[in-house]
C-alpha cells in the first residue's frame, strides 16, 4: 500500500502541493525557534576586553531564594539571576596569587566615561594586557594623564572627562589600539580605583599551565564564579545570561505555539484532501480492500510528503533562525555579543514534530473513511454522514472547559499586567475547542446567515448557502485557518496594545515630575544641589531605577523577577512621585529604609515600623525599616528606597537623572532655561516631562516589537495556510462547476456563487475567531483595565477582518476561475 501511495500522489499534485506547504512551513518556523532556543541555552559571548586571560574571576550573578514547593508542602531554594553587576574586593587577589599555577593576577573595573565628543568605557591602564592593548604612541598615564584607543583626541591634548560623578581634565599621555577595539579610556591605577569606588569588576588570571585545571584549583568562597573558555564572556558581558534566557521563554512559546498552529493547519489540509478523495477510497473498499490497507495507505501518503517537506525545511529554517536573531539584535534585545548557534537537534526536533503532526492529521483523516463497510462504501462518497464523532466531542469538552479555568483563573487570581500569561493559552483552547466542533458550527452559522445572504446574493447566495451546508465538514476546513489567524492576531495584538496603554497610564500616573536632568556620569550631591537651587525649582530628587529581592520574611508573592525598586531623595520624594501614602512618610526615606506597596506589605504582614530582609540588584543583603506603606495600581507595585541605599548596589553606582518639579507659576520654557543655566558646564541634558515618558513608551514598544515579529511569523503561516487551503478546496470543484454550468448556470454565476461561499467561509471564519480572542481578552481585560474591552485602535480588528475577507475571496474566485476556463463538458468528462 505504501507503494501505491506513493504512485497516486503524482496524480494529485493539488492535494500534495497543499499538504506539502502546510508541513514545510510548519518545520521552517519550529526550526527557526528551535535555533532560537539553543542560541539562548548557550547564551555564547565570547570574551572581547578579557580575550587574553585565560582565567576570569567574577563575582557570582545568582542567589539563591526560598520557594514553596505545593507538591512537598516546604520551602526549596532556587536561583535566581541578578540584575545589577556583582563587583569583588581588590583584597581576593592576594587569595587567587597564592593558587598554585596562577603566575599574574589582574584587577579590572570598567567606568562608563563622558567625552566632549560621546561617551566611551573608562579602565586602568594595568588593564589593558587582558586584552590585550599596545601602545603606539606617546608613553602610559602618570598622575592626570590619560591613554586613549579609538577616541578623537590628539598626543598631549587636554581632555575634558566626566566619570562616576566627578569632572576633570586629563592631558593624553599616549595612543593605544587593539583589534576591534570601541571608545576606552585608560586611567591610572590609582586615579581608576577612585573613581570606582575601590572594587573590582572582575579578575584576569593567567597561568603557564592548563587554564581548566588552574581553574579547579580555585577555591574563593561563595559569590565568586571561575570562568574559561568562551564562558568568560559572561564576566565582560553579565546580560548576557539574562538575555539568554529571555530567548530561551520567548522561543519556547512561539514554537509551541507554531507547533500547535501547525498541527492545526496540517490537520485541516490533510482532512479536506482527504475528504476530496471519498469516491476513489470508497471504490478501493468496494473492491475488497481492508481498512487496515487504506489506514497504511493514508498513512504512507502522508509520511511521504512529510519526510520531503522536512527535507526541504531543514535548509531554510537555520536561514529564518538567524534573520530572526539579528532583528533581536537590531533591536537591542539581545546584545550583539552573543552568537548564533543552530545545530543538528532544533531540525530533529521540527522533524519530529513536523511528522507527529502530519501522521496525526492523517490518522484522524483515514479514520472515518477506512471503518466505512463495503456495502456502504458508495453511498459513503456521495453523502456526508454524521460529524460529531465521541473524540471530537472530548476534545471539545476538555478544550473548552480549560480555556474557562485559565479564565477563572485570571479573574480571582491574577492582577496587572501578568494576566496575559494565562491568556496566550487560552486562545489556543478556545481554537482547539472550536475546531473540533467546526462543522457544526458551520452549519449552524450558515442557517443564521440564510437570510442576509438570499437577500444581498439572490440564486446564486441561495446555492452557495446550500453547497456550505450539504458540505459542512469541509468548508469547516477553510474556516479552521481563518479562525486561526482572526483570534490569534486579534488577542494578542489588543492584548499587547492594552497592555502598553496600562503601563503607560501607570507610569503617568506616578510620575509628578515636570523636568528631568540626565546625568550619563551619575548624580553627585553637587549636581543635586545646583539643580535644586536653580529658580523656579521647588523639589528635585534622584530617580534610580533597579530590581530588589525579599529574603525575610518568606514572599510567597514573589516571582523570580524580584520587585521593582525604586530610589528618591528624602523630603522631595513625595512631590516627584504621584504614590498615595497610606501611612507613615516618604520624608522619613533615609539610610537603610523601605516604603512598601500596601498589597505587597499585606502578604508579608508587615506594616509601618516594622523590618525586612531583602537583596537589593548586586545581590547586597540590607535589613531595611519599613517607614511607609504606598498604594499603587495593582500589578505595578514598585518598592521605594532612598537613592542613596539603591544606587551605589547599581551597575551604574549612582542615580542617572534628577526629577524636577516646577515651583507654582512656573511654566516649562522657564524650567527648562533655568536648569540648564544652573548645570551650565556640567555633562548632562535637560528634559521635559514628555521627554521622560517617551523614554518609558520605548521600553514598552521594544517588548512589544518583539511579540509583534514573533505573532507575525506565526500569522503569516496561518494566513498562507488560508489561502493554501481554499484553493485546493476550490480546485477540485472542476465537475461540479461544469454540472452546475450544464443545468443552466453561467459562468458568471459559478464565479459568483464561489464568491458568496468564500465571503461565507471568511464571515463564519472572522466570527469564531473573534470569539476565540474574547475568550483571552475579556478575562484579562476585566482585571487590567476593569472593563471588558481592550485599549486599542478598532483599525486593527477592521484591518484583521478586512485581511480575512480579501485572502477568502481571493483564493476562492482565482481557482474558480480557472477552473471554469474550460468547456461545462470537457470539465464534467475530465472529472475531478
Amino acid at each position: 500500500m505504501f507503494r501505491l501511495a506513493l504512485r497516486t500522489l503524482r496524480l494529485r499534485k493539488g492535494g500534495f502541493l497543499a499538504t506539502f506547504v502546510a508541513a514545510f512551513l510548519g518545520a521552517v518556523i519550529v526550526s527557526a525557534c528551535g535555533g532560537l532556543m539553543e542560541t539562548g541555552i548557550r547564551a555564547d559571548a565570547p570574551p572581547q576586553w578579557l580575550a587574553a586571560a585565560p582565567i576570569i574571576v567574577a563575582g557570582q550573578q545568582e542567589i539563591q531564594l526560598p520557594k514553596h514547593d505545593p507538591a512537598e508542602g516546604k520551602l526549596k531554594t532556587e536561583s535566581v539571576a541578578l540584575p545589577e553587576r556583582v563587583r569583588l574586593d581588590p583584597a581576593l587577589a592576594d587569595k587567587i596569587r597564592a593558587t598554585p599555577g596562577v603566575s599574574t593576577v589582574v584587577g579590572d573595573v570598567t567606568i562608563p566615561v563622558v567625552l566632549p565628543h560621546g561617551t566611551a568605557s573608562g579602565h586602568a591602564w594595568d588593564s589593558a594586557v587582558l586584552t590585550p592593548y599596545t601602545l603606539t604612541a606617546g608613553h602610559a598615564p602618570g598622575a592626570g594623564e590619560v591613554v586613549v584607543a579609538d577616541v578623537t583626541a590628539k598626543l598631549g591634548d587636554a581632555v575634558q572627562i566626566a566619570a562616576h560623578g566627578t569632572t576633570g581634565t586629563y592631558r593624553v599621555a599616549g595612543i593605544a589600539s587593539a583589534s576591534d577595539s570601541p571608545p576606552t579610556v585608560f586611567f591610572t591605577a590609582t586615579e581608576a580605583a577612585r573613581l570606582a569606588g575601590n572594587q573590582v569588576d572582575d579578575f584576569g588570571v593567567f597561568t603557564t599551565e592548563d587554564p581548566a585545571t588552574v581553574a579547579a584549583r580555585l577555591d574563593l568562597g561563595a559569590g565568586t564564579t571561575v570562568l574559561t573558555g568562551d564562558d568568560r564572556g559572561h564576566a565582560e558581558f553579565p546580560q548576557a545570561e539574562e538575555s539568554g534566557t529571555n530567548l530561551v521563554v520567548l522561543s519556547a512559546v512561539s514554537g509551541g505555539l507554531s507547533v500547535l498552529v501547525a498541527i492545526f493547519v496540517v490537520a485541516s489540509t490533510l482532512s479536506l484532501s482527504t475528504d476530496q478523495r471519498r469516491r476513489e477510497l470508497a471504490l478501493l473498499r468496494a473492491i475488497g480492500t481492508t481498512p487496515r490497507q487504506l489506514r497504511r495507505m493514508v498513512l504512507g501518503e502522508a509520511v511521504a510528503i512529510g519526510l520531503l517537506a522536512i527535507a526541504a525545511a531543514a535548509a531554510l529554517g537555520p536561514l529564518l533562525g538567524r534573520w530572526l536573531f539579528d532583528r533581536l539584535t537590531g533591536a537591542g534585545v539581545v546584545p550583539d555579543v552573543v552568537r548564533f548557534h543552530q545545530g543538528w537537534v532544533p531540525m530533529v526536533v521540527a522533524a519530529g514534530a513536523t511528522l507527529l503532526a502530519v501522521v496525526l492529521a492523517a490518522a484522524v483523516a483515514a479514520r472515518r473513511v477506512s471503518r466505512i463497510r463495503p456495502t456502504e462504501a458508495l453511498a459513503e462518497a456521495s453523502v456526508e454522514r454524521r460529524w460529531l464523532t465521541p473524540l471530537r466531542l472530548i476534545v471539545a469538552v476538555l478544550s473548552f472547559g480549560g480555556g474557562t479555568a485559565l479564565g477563572i483563573v485570571t479573574l480571582a487570581v491574577m492582577t496587572g499586567p501578568i494576566a496575559a500569561s494565562t491568556a496566550g493559552p487560552a486562545v489556543m483552547l478556545w481554537a482547539i475547542g472550536v475546531a473540533a466542533i467546526s462543522p457544526g458550527v458551520t452549519k449552524v452559522m450558515a442557517v443564521l446567515l440564510h437570510a442576509p445572504v438570499r437577500l444581498v446574493g439572490g440564486v446564486t447566495g441561495w446555492l452557495a448557502l446550500a453547497n456550505t451546508r450539504a458540505a459542512a465538514t469541509r468548508v469547516s476546513g477553510a474556516v479552521t485557518p481563518i479562525m486561526l489567524a482572526v483570534g490569534i492576531a486579534t488577542a494578542n495584538i489588543y492584548l499587547q496594545t492594552t497592555t502598553q496603554a496600562v503601563s503607560q497610564q501607570a507610569f503617568t500616573q506616578d510620575l509628578r515630575a515636570d523636568a528631568v536632568v540626565a546625568a550619563p556620569a551619575g548624580v553627585t550631591p553637587e549636581l543635586l544641589g545646583q539643580v535644586r537651587s536653580a529658580p523656579g525649582v521647588a523639589a528635585a530628587s534622584e530617580y534610580v531605577t533597579s530590581t530588589v529581592f525579599v529574603t525575610g520574611p518568606y514572599d510567597d508573592d514573589q516571582r523570580d523577577e524580584g520587585h521593582a525598586a525604586l530610589g528618591l531623595t528624602a523630603g522631595s520624594a513625595a512631590q516627584t512621585t504621584s504614590a498615595k501614602v497610606t501611612a507613615g512618610s516618604l520624608d522619613a526615606l533615609t539610610g537603610d529604609t523601605v516604603a512598601l506597596p500596601t498589597e505587597v506589605a499585606a502578604g508579608l504582614q508587615r506594616g509601618v515600623g516594622d523590618v525586612v530582609t531583602l537583596r537589593l540588584g548586586d545581590g547586597y543583603e540590607v535589613t531595611a525599616r519599613v517607614v511607609a506603606l504606598v498604594d499603587q495600581p495593582a500589578g505595578f507595585e514598585t518598592l521605594l528606597f532612598p537613592a542613596g541605599l539603591l544606587a551605589p548596589h547599581t551597575t551604574a553606582g549612582l542615580a542617572p537623572q534628577v526629577l524636577v518639579r516646577a515651583a507654582p507659576g512656573v511654566d516649562q520654557a522657564q524650567l527648562t532655561k533655568s536648569l540648564t543655566a544652573a548645570t551650565a558646564g556640567q555633562p548632562v541634558s535637560v528634559g521635559d516631562r514628555a521627554s521622560l515618558i517617551a523614554a518609558h513608551t520605548t521600553g514598552d514598544q521594544v517588548g512589544a516589537w518583539v511579540n509583534y515579529l514573533m505573532l507575525g511569523m506565526i500569522i503569516g503561516y496561518t494566513v498562507i495556510s488560508v489561502v493554501n487551503t481554499l484553493v485546493m478546496a476550490t480546485a477540485r470543484r472542476r465537475r461540479e462547476f461544469g454540472l452546475q454550468r450544464l443545468g443552466g448556470f453561467t459562468r458568471a454565476q459559478v464565479l459568483r456563487m464561489a464568491g458568496a461561499e468564500g465571503g461565507l467561509i471568511a464571515t463564519i471564519g472572522v466570527v469564531l475567531g473573534t470569539v476565540v480572542s474574547a475568550g483571552a481578552i475579556v478575562p484579562f481585560c476585566l482585571v487590567a483595565t476593569g472593563s471588558p474591552l481592550p485599549i486599542g485602535s478598532a483599525g486593527i480588528y477592521l484591518t484583521v477582518v478586512a485581511t480575512a475577507a480579501v485572502l477568502a475571496l481571493v483564493a476562492s474566485l482565482v481557482p474558480a476561475w480557472v477552473a471554469t476556463r474550460a468547456r461545462p463538458v470537457t470539465a464534467v468528462a475530465l472529472g475531478e
